[in-house]
């Protein structure tokens, strides 16, 4: 079987790890573009990840049964489209679907129309008018908490949780001068802070069955006790403590099958990953946010506990037999701690040689996956902001992230950062 997975990053890395790791059959797995990691264990393939023509192209040549999808651009953009419109195998949603990542304000519009439990929220037209919202006093007094997010894609860098009414402001004068992009900001979601435990549901879904991931948590910010700007990840842990029986069985209930249901009755099924980010308010559940496919670095500590064949669930997927197959997951807690370089969430370092790598991968439990390196004079440089993602498992979450900082500690770079806190708060 020959699968191609799609991206360049330590999400990419860990899928392809996954899909070699789970199976037992014969596989041929290609990354395009791919990283340097990602070579050591597949065929990379120098096509950009948003080249749609191009991909379907390869795909259509080589022989390619499958296509999975990493990043959330490529899905925005239609790549999944232009595969079904050729009669080629793909994991992942429409553009149609995709927008309940790839708009902000379409995705709180959607759960409105559907009764899914989120904050309150107003959409602006403007920067103008968003600081007039934030005037207006409907989201409370000049010391209110509130959360401005850039509508469009951002890559993890379009959300300001705002502790008053000033920074609302710095918040929105950030996107105007482009912060996030130069299309993000073309409208502004404002939207009442909740408050208490965030948590990650991920599952498979092939448009009418869904499977569930064990519940993530994340920790977003570039600075120990969550202080400093917001990130892509800094690192990520699963653990049965993470949501409770009852309150995830009414997560599901009333959030994760009403959006399924949603998506049908509004003639875009679900299919691929969807990712819904939680907030367990004192009201029960509550959806911050959809992403349309694994999150990244959930990905990382999800799939090292994944026991059942990938290969046969993305298969299972594109037939529409999710529903056929038992999906089973090591019982084990896990952890990622993302290492950062110098710069990082704003222009990052590069180039700069990594030491220690081989000793930290030797590691009992440990799993090291690439998300910005490169190979120079048979070393290792950082190549982007996020670099490495240190993952590992151990029977209790305690035991994984000793096993996760025992490997950090053999590595090192001019100028890494990483938190020392994941899963400690």
């Amino acid at each position: 079987m020959k699968i191609l997975v799609v991206g360049s990053g330590g999400r990419e890395h860990a899928i392809c790890w996954a899909l070699q790791h789970t199976s037992s059959d014969r596989l041929e797995v290609f990354c395009a573009p791919g990283n340097a990691g990602i070579a050591q264990i597949a065929q990379c393939v120098a096509i950009k990840a948003g080249d749609g023509d191009g991909l379907a192209s390869f795909a259509k040549t080589s022989g390619i049964d499958l296509t999975v999808v990493g990043p959330e651009a490529p899905l925005a953009q239609g790549l999944v489209d232009v595969f079904e419109q050729r009669g080629l195998k793909i994991i992942g949603p429409t553009t149609a679907a995709a927008r309940l990542e790839s708009s902000k304000s379409f995705a709180k519009d959607f759960m409105r129309r559907h009764s899914i439990p989120t904050s309150r929220y107003r959409v602006a037209t403007s920067f103008d008018e968003a600081r007039q919202v934030l005037s207006s006093g409907e989201f409370g007094d000049a010391n209110n908490s509130v959360v401005i997010k850039a509508d469009g894609l951002a890559a993890g860098k379009g959300v300001f949780v705002a502790a008053n009414r000033d920074e609302a402001f710095a918040a929105v004068d950030e996107l105007r001068r482009g912060s996030a992009g130069p299309d993000a900001a073309r409208k502004i979601v404002i939207e009442e802070a909740l408050t208490g435990p965030e948590v990650s549901v991920l599952l498979f879904s092939d448009g009418e069955n869904y499977q569930l991931m064990p519940a993530a948590r994340d920790h977003k910010r570039i600075g120990e006790n969550d202080t400093g700007p917001n990130t892509g990840g800094m690192g990520t842990i699963t653990d049965a403590n993470i949501i409770d029986g009852a309150t995830l069985d009414r997560a599901t209930r009333e959030i994760v099958e009403p959006t399924l249901a949603g998506c049908r009755a509004e003639g875009f099924p679900f299919r691929g990953i969807l990712f819904v980010g939680l907030m367990l308010t004192s009201d029960g559940p509550k959806v911050l946010e959809y992403n349309v496919r694994f999150g990244d670095p959930e990905t990382q500590s999800i799939l090292v506990r994944l026991k059942t064949n990938l290969a046969q669930i993305f298969a299972a997927m594109s037939a529409k037999r999710l529903g056929d197959l038992t999906i089973d997951w090591l019982p084990d807690a896990s952890a990622c701690v993302v290492l950062a370089a110098r710069g990082y969430p704003g222009e990052p370092e590069t180039g700069t040689r990594i030491e220690g790598l081989k000793r930290a991968a030797q590691h009992n439990g440990v799993v090291i996956f690439h998300a910005a390196t490169a190979g120079l004079d048979g070393d290792w440089v950082t190549a982007g902001g996020r670099v490495l993602g240190v993952t590992a498992t151990g029977a209790r979450l305690d035991a994984a992230l000793e096993r996760c900082y025992r490997a950090v500690g053999e590595i090192h770079w001019d100028g890494m950062q990483y938190r020392r806190d994941i899963g400690r708060g």
